[in-house]
């Protein structure tokens, strides 16, 4: 039996996710994997069932991680407001700090894999948010709304803007663009307005 290498598994997970951003999933053969981290294809095999169960390990750490980021500092208790505040703020950080991870979490989120991993995984993230949302419309500081609508309105703004930043580009004509601090509060108080009752 061989032993686990946590470098050689970290050099997976990392060329794997880099691989399905640039490629897609479809692109992501356990072939291609072990010689882009540098390991034989049976070297895989120690760390993961199939390619299935690898893609599966870092949807489920990546949201792990990406769950805790956003919840730090933050209260499902908390007032409307506040509360979308550090949302905003933690979202953001976790998408300047980790460009690629984000595409990462955008392809799962659209692939067959996102439906599996709500029916399997028990994440907090969404429990904490369900609470959060049903507190603000019981104290009327958020107008009830289908939840697509609400995070429609809630948080695609602000990835949107994140995207532009990170691209350096704004719409056509408009030249580079930079998120600031002074930004993202403009964007956030239009949408606090807009999803108050």
């Amino acid at each position: 039996m061989r032993l686990r290498d946590e470098a050689k598994e970290r050099a997976i997970r990392e060329k794997a996710i880099k691989m399905i951003v640039e490629e897609g999933l479809d692109g992501l053969s356990m072939q291609k994997l072990a010689k882009a981290a540098g390991v034989s294809p049976a070297t895989i095999y120690i760390y993961f069932k199939d390619r299935e169960d690898l893609i599966m390990q870092l949807y489920f750490e990546e949201s792990m991680r990406m769950s805790e980021i956003t919840l730090n500092g933050f209260n499902p208790d908390m007032h409307f407001e506040e509360g979308l505040r550090i949302q905003w703020k933690n979202r953001i950080r976790y998408c300047l700090d980790n460009p690629q991870r984000m595409q990462f979490m955008e392809q799962m989120r659209h692939s067959p894999f996102h439906e599996k991993f709500r029916q399997e995984v028990n994440n907090p993230f969404i429990s904490a948010m369900r609470t959060f949302v049903r507190n603000a419309i019981r104290r009327n500081e958020l107008a009830r709304l289908p939840v697509e609508v609400y995070w429609s309105l809630a948080f695609a703004p602000l990835y949107q803007l994140v995207k532009f930043h990170l691209s350096r580009h704004g719409l056509p004509e408009t030249g580079n663009f930079e998120l600031t601090d002074d930004l993202i509060e403009q964007a956030l108080e239009r949408v606090i307005k807009a999803l108050k009752p």
